[in-house]
């Protein structure tokens, strides 16, 4: 049966070839830390889950070092040439998409009727699909096109260090998540709250619970990682334990505030960050400033939504 260990260690494998590709690399001024940095990524990936916390805990320090120091810098791997590429794309068409249409078409496939076929773990069926989606697709190409060997490799570590140190930072925030929930943050969110802001009305409750919503997620990248911490401080206590609210109209809409955060904040770097690296905007905030004005927009209206419907069933 596959498991999601497995799926971790064909990352790690990916990641470590990434790392000695890049060490190679000679065009790059700064292939030490390109090699550094996605070697420690693949270190975690391969044997993260038997090394100690504290050892973890290192290799994530050591990671924000080599990003934050600006060790790294995009590589330049021989793959194929531009107009091979052009040549390919001349010959094939849109048909060009149709590989990457597979590792969807497995991992919807795989979980919708393999789930529990053995193949799989059934707890992780989507992660495993998806990495075997992945590899059928590479086979598909390569079978395909005949590309040269290490041009998939080439390929993902050109992405990748077009992606730079923002690829490891949706880890690190769903972390982030975890250690404040653990460690109290929501409980202390509601006590500051409740004793020194103007909370004694339902409207208010609403109104500081979404915008929370929304602030906490572009703090921490993740709405997913705010929602505990609203709504342990602000949503059941008030919302729903003193002025009645239904909790599944507040988590429902409370969610879609913290969207609203995740649209206007870098630190959502999947979704704000990597669309401009990887289509090599000049301005890396271009994402973030298109998307504010919705953003407001949603957050007013879920506000306002809330309000009308959270105590009204």
């Amino acid at each position: 049966m596959i498991t999601l260990e497995h799926v971790y260690i064909l990352s790690g494998l990916f990641l470590a070839c990434y790392a000695l590709l890049s060490a190679r690399d000679r065009s790059n001024p700064k292939r030490f830390g390109n090699a550094a940095f996605w070697g420690l990524l693949a270190a975690s990936f391969l044997a993260g889950s038997h090394l100690s916390d504290f050892a973890n805990g290192l290799v994530a320090v050591a990671l924000i070092a080599v990003g934050g120091l600006g060790l790294m810098h995009r590589g330049a791997g021989a793959t194929t040439t531009a107009e091979a590429r052009r040549a390919s794309a001349a010959t094939h068409g849109n048909l060009l998409f149709a590989p990457v249409l597979i590792v969807p078409l497995v991992a919807l496939a795989g979980t919708l009727f393999l789930k529990n076929s053995g193949i799989a773990d059934p707890k992780q069926a989507t992660l495993v699909f998806l990495g075997l989606g992945v590899l059928i697709a590479l086979a598909a190409c390569a079978l395909w096109l005949r590309p040269p060997v290490l041009a998939p490799l080439q390929e993902g570590r050109r992405l990748i260090d077009t992606i730079g140190w923002t690829a490891v930072l949706p880890q690190m925030l769903a972390a982030l998540g975890a250690v404040f929930a653990l460690s109290g943050v929501g409980d202390a969110v509601g006590k500051l709250a409740t004793e020194h802001l103007p909370l004694g009305t339902p409207f208010a409750a609403v109104a500081f619970y979404c915008v929370g919503m929304a602030a906490l997620t572009a703090v921490m990248g993740n709405a997913f990682a705010a929602f505990p911490v609203m709504t342990a401080g602000i949503g059941l206590p008030l919302i729903v334990h003193r002025f009645g609210g239904d909790p599944i109209v507040m988590s429902a809409i409370g969610m879609l505030s913290g969207f609203c955060g995740t649209l206007v904040t870098p630190m959502a770097a999947n979704f704000n960050l990597m669309p401009a690296a990887l289509l090599e905007i000049p301005d890396r905030n271009a994402v973030i400033k298109a998307q504010l004005p919705t953003a407001l927009m949603l957050l007013a209206a879920n506000t306002g939504l809330m309000a009308a419907l959270v105590y009204r069933f």
